[in-house]
């Protein structure tokens, strides 16, 4: 019992660390958390506009050998303890159950750690890896890339399926069906690009863009 609450308190840590509340599915914006006085029309206008790269020599391994660590526990436990509610962790800071509401699709999602039930939750990168491969990431040093597979800001805990679906899309591609969180999945997406510096294609531009006339302050 004393470990577990421990692992819980540890949890509350993290948060404040990651300096970024719950996921909030019902909430459509986060710009002036994300931009500050600036907002998310004027940064993604700060993008440059390319064609993609070639996805030649594109592996995981080029982001890390897997989840990287954040106070000694694995990115992923941080992500889930910070998106989940009623989340319940064990003693090695792993999260055992906890209840999503899922960004994706709106669903509400009954986490319980196990072979067969894990990886009903999982943990996407909002920027896919291969997304910013092909568009900027191939040029970083390999450290930076690392970082990007690990921020919190790239990171959230989402629907399996919808995970899936998503594969390597970009916002010209894939949508989150959830539409009251379409705005701050592409502000998310900008902020993303801006901090790594990744370009955008002129198509998936003009998708950032038709969502985010829509978004208000």
């Amino acid at each position: 019992m004393v470990l577990l609450v421990t692992a819980v308190v540890g949890a509350v840590v993290w948060a404040v660390q990651l300096q970024q509340p719950r996921v909030a599915p019902t909430s459509p914006s986060m710009q002036r958390q994300l931009f500050g006085d600036s907002n998310a029309q004027a940064e993604l206008a700060k993008l440059e506009v390319k064609g993609r790269a070639p996805k030649t020599g594109y592996a995981r391994k080029q982001f890390g050998d897997g989840w990287g660590k954040i106070d000694g526990c694995s990115t992923r436990e941080v992500i889930l303890a910070r998106d989940l509610a009623n989340e319940k962790l064990d003693d090695k800071c792993r999260v055992q159950s906890g209840s999503l509401d899922d960004p994706y699709t709106g669903k509400t999602i009954q986490f319980q750690r196990g072979k067969e039930t894990s990886q009903r939750v999982q943990i996407d990168h909002v920027v896919a890896l291969s997304d910013a491969w092909q568009k900027g990431a191939q040029q970083l040093p390999r450290e930076e890339r690392e970082k990007l597979a690990n921020d919190p800001l790239n990171l959230l805990a989402v629907d399996g399926p919808a995970n899936q679906a998503k594969g390597d899309g970009d916002a010209a591609t894939w949508l989150p069906a959830n539409k009251p969180f379409r705005c701050q999945y592409i502000e998310r997406q900008v902020a993303v690009k801006r901090r790594y510096r990744l370009w955008v294609t002129s198509a998936e531009k003009d998708a950032m863009a038709r969502i985010l006339s829509s978004c208000g302050g």
